[in-house]
């Protein structure tokens, strides 16, 4: 048994990944980004999740949320699911949120990030990028973005099992009600990334697409642009990754 965190669990893939994952017995701490979401989630909470609540918005927020979980029970893995789609909360959301939770938590057994077949449209640049906030951010970027912190976390940290996933265009709120790719499939994979003890789910730095590990946009596996991305996060944050 495993415990994992999932992040933005109130809904979508998150919410069904926390499922799938509590039903086959595994300790799971879900989260939503305010009270009233949370609500969403008691009847998980009543099968045994743990809750945590934070805005993503807030960097304050977030890091009260490291502090709680790191004196709580260790966790096994962690699946940064959380993501908003556009809006000036793209780049505080997508971007700051998962690498703060890495930068502070103790280094959980593996690490899930959610990226998307968007970010092979992101833009490699860093100039210019609004981490605050204040105006509206591109998502295809965002999601190049946590691909290559995927990346760059199985780099610097190798004996942790770090892999990105592009769920599909899935039939969420996010993805809409015609969405053409199989919800259960988006998931799966993140799930077992988590926890499954196949050897490939074992392995790190990999780009996956229902459990098939892809070549992803070429920034990604670029070691300057990571550490160049490394240098603009742990300003922004005010916290280094190692």
């Amino acid at each position: 048994m495993s415990r994992i965190l999932v992040t933005g669990s109130a809904d979508g893939l998150g919410r069904a990944a926390a499922d799938a994952l509590l039903s086959r017995g595994h300790q799971v701490v879900v989260h939503a980004r305010h009270p009233q979401r949370a609500k969403g989630l008691d009847g998980l909470v009543a099968r045994g999740a743990d809750l945590v609540v934070a805005d993503f918005t807030d960097r304050d927020a977030v890091r009260r949320m490291a502090t709680e979980l790191s004196e709580g029970a260790p966790l096994d893995a962690v699946i940064h699911n959380a993501g908003v789609w556009s809006g000036p909360a793209v780049m505080p959301v997508n971007v700051i949120a998962p690498y703060l939770l890495t930068a502070l938590l103790p280094p959980p057994g593996r690490l899930v990030y959610l990226s998307s077949s968007s970010h092979f449209s992101g833009r490699p640049v860093l100039q210019g990028v609004d981490w605050q906030g204040r105006s509206p951010g591109s998502y295809a970027d965002s999601k190049l973005y946590v691909t290559a912190l995927a990346a760059m976390v199985a780099r610097l940290r190798p004996g942790t099992p770090s892999n990105a996933v592009d769920p599909g265009w899935v039939p969420t709120k996010m993805g809409g009600p015609g969405a053409p790719d199989d919800l259960e499939l988006g998931h799966q994979t993140q799930e077992w990334l988590a926890a499954g003890d196949d050897p490939q789910a074992l392995t790190t730095g990999g780009y996956w697409y229902h459990r098939q590990r892809q070549q992803p946009h070429p920034a990604v596996h670029d070691e300057a642009f990571q550490d160049r991305l490394r240098q603009v996060l742990t300003e922004e944050a005010g916290v280094e990754l190692g």
